[in-house]
């Protein structure tokens, strides 16, 4: 049975080719000075910089720079951002990069005029905001994280091996994104595919819960066969427009909380890549992919009934003389064939992770119960080294 929710999202979307234009509509509802937000510097090789820059000016903008946000954001950059804001009495933050950049934004924008350390208050208990947030912009030039429509924020702790997101609400989602999918045709392959990836399992983790013939799922298993179809069309040819703008649209869908209505959703994927990369540094859709056939192949016996849908409705498998427990381990094959065809890795050892580091990596995995099975700390450790 659908339960009762409600639903929310006050982020404005531009898409296509012309939207970064649309920016000279949004930055007059906001104040003077800008903390501009960009990662290793490849928004300059590109020109988005110099273009973004002179939209900027011609606004009547005061720019303050805030570059080298890295692909996983420390606690000790989120720190300097919230320097950089409180020094240069920033009005507005505009992040233009992908997932990390939004990301570190919303972290900054809660942080800026919040009394208490940020990491503590946000990071470990989860507590919402009760200061001034700082409105938040995005230039979106990778898709994956569905960040720009969406209130999460990702944070690593290097000196604490923690890896922690929060979901804040609505009033910390970006007030715009402009999504231009050309923007993301840069990018290196490895983090192309990283960021298809990562919009899969967004859509798995919340498919993966519950019976019920519901709505949302059939949203989903439509978003999947989008993402699958795109993402074998990008890898061959990355520079197909019609590829990359449904792998784009489809990020940002995949977790812009729609097809997460009515559903308990299960992020424990993203909770044991979440950990893995607090200790090796990979790139996030690598660690989601390292660990998610060796969680699903654990869970399905207890939502057998889901793994078979998925089997049936997503890749096609043939029911016919099989039995539930065939159905599902077939579906499961085809998505780690799918997985193999685009090139993200399949064991955490590919990602530099070690036998001595399963028993941390676990102390650092956040257990939740919003799946088929609530996992015991015993359980985590088998899976991870599964994953190895």
């Amino acid at each position: 049975m659908l339960g009762n929710f409600s639903f929310h999202n006050p982020t404005k979307l531009y898409f296509g080719e012309n939207s970064l234009e649309f920016l000279n509509e949004e930055l007059p509802k906001y104040g003077k000075t800008v903390q501009l937000i960009y990662g290793g510097g490849s928004v300059k090789k590109n020109g988005l910089y110099d273009e973004i820059i002179d939209i900027l000016k011609r606004n009547g903008k005061t720019v303050v720079e805030d570059s080298g946000v890295m692909p996983n954001p420390t606690v000790e950059k989120l720190r300097e951002g919230v320097r950089i804001a409180r020094e240069n009495n920033v009005d507005f933050l505009l992040a233009v990069g992908g997932g990390s950049c939004c990301d570190y934004a919303k972290a900054v924008s809660v942080s800026v005029n919040c009394g208490e350390d940020p990491w503590e208050k946000y990071f470990i208990r989860f507590d919402e905001p009760d200061c001034e947030i700082l409105p938040v912009g995005c230039v979106l030039t990778m898709a994956g994280t569905g960040s720009e429509m969406n209130g999460g924020s990702v944070i690593t702790n290097h000196e604490q091996k923690l890896k922690i997101g929060h979901v804040f609400g609505d009033e910390v989602m970006p007030k715009f994104s402009i999504l231009n999918p050309k923007y993301t045709m840069s990018l290196p392959k490895r983090q192309m595919v990283a960021g298809i990836y990562d919009i899969f399992n967004h859509i798995c983790e919340q498919y993966f819960s519950g019976d019920d013939d519901n709505t949302s799922d059939y949203i989903a298993e439509a978003l999947m066969k989008s993402v699958i179809r795109s993402s074998l069309v990008a890898v061959e040819n990355p520079e197909d427009y019609e590829a990359r703008s449904n792998i784009m649209w489809s990020a940002t869908w995949a977790l812009n909380t729609l097809i997460s209505r009515g559903k308990s959703t299960d992020w424990m994927v993203h909770m044991l890549g979440q950990a893995a990369g607090a200790y090796t540094d990979a790139t996030h859709g690598m660690t989601l992919s390292a660990v998610s056939l060796p969680y699903y192949r654990y869970i399905m016996p207890y939502g057998i009934k889901k793994f078979v849908r998925f089997a049936k409705e997503v890749w096609c498998v043939n029911p016919e003389g099989k039995s539930e427990e065939q159905i599902a381990a077939e579906g499961l094959e085809a998505m780690k064939d799918w997985m193999q065809k685009i090139g993200v890795a399949l064991s955490l050892s590919q990602l530099g992770a070690t036998e001595d580091m399963i028993e941390g990596i676990a102390d650092a995995t956040i257990i939740l119960d919003g799946g088929y099975k609530v996992l015991s700390r015993d359980e985590v450790v088998e899976i991870l080294k599964q994953s190895l």
